[in-house]
């Protein structure tokens, strides 16, 4: 709207209208001076003219806009009324008038938008209803944060709120919500991935396939399974836990605990079936390290990083360690399939052949990503998590959690050399990863050098999205030896080109082999000879 700052009172009955007011020649008018031309003889005690006008101007109106306006629309508001009624509550009503005017003119102008502005009003616009729908109803609605959509619980949550009550529909959102289920479904992920970069000997070889035990598709069902409810068993516990922190947050104020979609008792009575139907199912299906792991997941991520979260930054340490047991099981259960010995934790997870170091890699991995993901995502809602009393170290240090991103995405190229190295991977991974390494690297560069802003957080947010499945799926590409041994199984291989530890010879191999058998023949002709000459002295000197 347009507001006149000032006005000269002398001008009301001894100037035209139409040489006071003119029309700006600007769409949005944030500091317009409208002047009035003089004849030749003006007062001494008028204002000089400003630069550019031609002739002496004694009055001056200063327009301040405060929303956007057609040149137009601003014609047809500056009317006589609205500057020169002598009545107060005459020119209270013009003005109001006028604004109902421009907001009109703004509504019928916004087919002139760009189309992403169009986009961000219907955004705000939907936000606002919501919003007022809430404030009638009293429910809270799904709000994202500046950075971050509303998580998939959230979400379900939301869907389960609008099913009729006591419907299947509505049971199975909330109980779904409860669980996390993207959250789950990367827990799984990172469990299945290691699983198959195990390097089992067996793998395509069709000579020790009745031999040797490969991998087996009903021990990754168990494996999957029992994971993905240990998952939802710890991720219902922490629910549980803080519901009061969860109302007091954007993205966590629409979850169903908060919303009072299901009571506590039916929630615990759900973390406790499905904590003890996933350890079972680990126990049995895969074996006893798998299921040990399961449980102490649960129990690092509901029984100590939940309630830390309150105490002390020190919990995101502790959440990392959360991250990397699920590739440790993966690895143990691949492990315990090929396993020679008696299959215990020392043989799955400390073998003496150095068998296992893959799998700490790849946990390691994991525990490395979490902190440049939960960095960026924590800077944008520091605010929430201090209003909530949650020890974050995006606002108890938010230095240090820039640092601290830095310093663990820069690991991730020496990582991926070391799964080359241990034999997990061919080491055409540790330049095919490069990229998104670097990616990652230099995008924690920024969120350390801009402490979060200009879009730093955000860009090592969606970097460290991305970083992970990128990583993990090059790796699963790049298995050692896979495609070599593919393409033999497709052109044959003779089974004596397999090996005792069921890898194919190269030809040159074969031929080393056999020049060193030859090699070894006469030496031991040799000694044979030897050892009967002289049994024979042996018997010639005691028959004498």
């Amino acid at each position: 709207m347009l507001r006149p700052a000032t006005a000269a009172p002398s001008l009301r009955s001894s100037l035209p209208l139409h040489r006071v007011l003119r029309a700006p020649t600007r769409a949005q008018c944030h500091d317009v001076r409208l002047f009035a031309s003089l004849p030749a003889k003006a007062g001494r005690g008028a204002p000089p003219s400003p630069k550019g006008c031609s002739s002496v101007g004694i009055g001056c109106i200063r327009f301040v806009s405060t929303t956007p306006l057609r040149t137009s629309a601003v014609s047809a508001r500056l009317t006589s009324e609205f500057f020169f009624s002598n009545s107060p509550g005459s020119t209270r009503a013009k003005h109001d008038q006028a604004v109902a005017s421009s907001d009109s003119i703004a509504s019928g102008s916004k087919e002139e938008l760009l189309p992403h502005r169009r986009r961000q009003a219907a955004k705000r616009k939907a936000a606002a209803e919501a919003a007022a729908a809430a404030n009638t109803t009293g429910a809270p609605t799904i709000e994202s944060s500046i950075s971050h959509p509303p998580d998939a619980s959230a979400v379900l949550a939301h869907l389960a709120s609008q099913q009729p009550a006591n419907s299947f529909r509505r049971k199975l959102s909330t109980f779904l919500s409860l669980s996390k289920p993207r959250l789950t479904v990367l827990v799984v992920l990172t469990a299945m991935v290691p699983y198959a970069l195990y390097p089992v000997p067996s793998f395509l070889s069709p000579a020790l396939a009745a031999e040797t035990p490969s991998l087996s598709p009903l021990t990754l069902l168990f494996l999957t399974t029992g994971t993905a409810l240990c998952s939802a068993s710890a991720n219902s516990l922490n629910m549980l836990y803080e519901p009061a922190t969860d109302a007091l947050m954007s993205r966590t104020r629409n979850r169903p605990l908060v919303r009072r979609l299901i009571s506590k008792p039916s929630a615990l009575l759900f973390a406790l079936i499905t904590a003890a139907t996933g350890i079972t199912a680990l126990y049995f299906g895969v074996n006893p390290t798998v299921s040990f792991l399961g449980a102490t997941d649960i129990v690092l991520y509901a029984g100590i990083y939940t309630p830390l979260k309150a105490l002390h930054p020190i919990n995101t340490w502790v959440g990392a360690l959360v991250g990397g047991i699920p590739p440790l099981m993966g690895w143990a259960a691949a492990a315990g399939e090929s396993a020679t010995g008696d299959g215990s934790w020392r043989e799955l997870l400390f073998a003496s052949d150095g068998s296992s170091l893959g799998g700490w890699l790849l946990a390691s991995l994991l525990f490395a990503w979490q902190f440049p993901h939960f960095m960026a995502l924590s800077w944008p809602i520091r605010e929430e998590y201090r209003a909530a009393g949650l020890k974050m170290m995006a606002w108890t240090n938010p230095a240090r959690n820039a640092r601290v991103a830095l310093r663990y995405s820069l690991v991730f190229a020496p990582i991926c050399l070391a799964l080359c190295a241990a034999g997990v991977t061919e080491w055409t991974f540790a330049f095919t990863s490069l990229p998104v390494n670097a990616w990652l690297a230099y995008e924690a560069v920024r969120f350390w050098r801009f402490g979060g802003h200009k879009g730093s957080a955000r860009g090592l947010f969606w970097a460290s999205v991305w970083h992970l499945p990128c990583v993990l799926v090059l790796a699963l590409l790049q298995k050692k030896g896979m495609w070599s041994r593919v393409w033999r199984s497709i052109v044959g291989v003779e089974d004596e080109y397999v090996d005792e530890h069921g890898y194919y010879l190269d030809y040159d191999d074969e031929l080393m082999e056999i020049s060193a058998e030859e090699q070894k023949a006469p030496a031991a002709a040799t000694a044979a000879a030897s050892s009967a000459s002289s049994s024979t002295a042996a018997e010639s000197k005691g028959r004498n």
